[in-house]
């Protein structure tokens, strides 16, 4: 299961980066930073299932950028 959750979020944080570099996404769509936030959370809860921590702080990390940027954006639509 720990890795079906974690392909699934590395699919997705992918897919962010993917649509970026191509020019699809900008690094500041909400749809890029959902992908991030959502990949990310997948990739955090597979990295505490299977015990690594290194991997659990990055996703961690990842995820939580991703929800400050979010945030942000959030504030300056009116």
């Amino acid at each position: 299961m720990a890795d079906l959750i974690g392909f699934t979020g590395v699919f997705l944080i992918l897919s962010a980066y993917f649509l970026s570099v191509y020019g699809k996404l900008s690094q500041t769509d909400s749809l890029y930073l959902i992908l991030n936030l959502v990949g990310a959370g997948l990739a955090c809860i597979s990295s505490i299932l299977i015990q690594s921590v290194p991997f659990t702080i990055l996703e961690g990390a990842w995820a939580l950028v991703s929800l400050l940027a979010l945030w942000k954006n959030h504030r300056k639509d009116p």
